[in-house]
């Protein structure tokens, strides 16, 4: 598991698996790493968002690694920190996979404020060969969920939840098995309780 979830340097330069695009582009978010996106993303791929928040704001569509690197990563990272991304599946996508989708969530606290934010959605990821290495050619991210909690939650949900849980991939039923008993969290609990059903089915 800990090969799985923990990236090394020694993974650039290079072609990677999608697992690995994934967990790449994670930490260049999460950590705030605009360079590794050049790693994870095609230079002209497309990043589409559907957003049905009002409490976030991202533009609907993106085009090209740069622009992508500068609204998932660098403009994220101007207001969040503390951040976890979480792909929630039963498995990860195959070595070979052309598409994979699962869903999402994250957990970060606000710069300017101190709260806490918490979300959830939806991921669906294309990939390409290009100059024999593989990259992300198209990424559609749907925000389902962004709930605002104030900053006296951030012990609860970033130490006693989210630090704890398999990072950066989870399942849906383990997440909502750990959440902390807050009001606040209904949405995106009742969210991802939905895709964990529809998983065991």
């Amino acid at each position: 598991m800990a090969r799985m979830n923990v990236p090394t340097a020694s993974m650039f330069p290079g072609s990677l698996d999608p697992q690995a695009l994934i967990r790449t582009y994670i930490r260049a978010k999460d950590e705030n790493r605009p360079h590794l996106m050049a790693h994870t993303f095609a230079a002209d791929a497309t990043l589409e968002m559907t957003v049905k928040s009002e409490a976030i704001a991202f533009p609907a569509r993106s085009e090209g690694v740069a622009v992508i690197s500068d609204v998932l990563v660098r403009r994220f990272g101007q207001s969040y920190d503390n951040v976890y991304t979480f792909c929630l599946a039963e498995a990860p996508p195959a070595a070979d996979a052309l598409r994979y989708g699962c869903d999402w969530l994250v957990g970060m606290t606000d710069k300017a404020s101190g709260g806490v934010r918490v979300g959830c959605g939806s991921y669906a990821w294309e990939f390409s060969a290009q100059d024999g290495a593989r990259r992300v050619q198209a990424l559609t991210i749907v925000i389902e969920a962004m709930e605002v909690l104030p900053a006296d939650a951030a012990q609860a949900v970033l130490d006693g939840w989210l630090a704890r849980l398999p990072y950066p991939w989870s399942t849906a039923s383990h997440v909502c098995g750990q959440a902390p008993a807050l009001a606040q969290l209904a949405p995106v609990l009742a969210y991802l309780r939905c895709g964990a059903a529809q998983d065991s089915r």
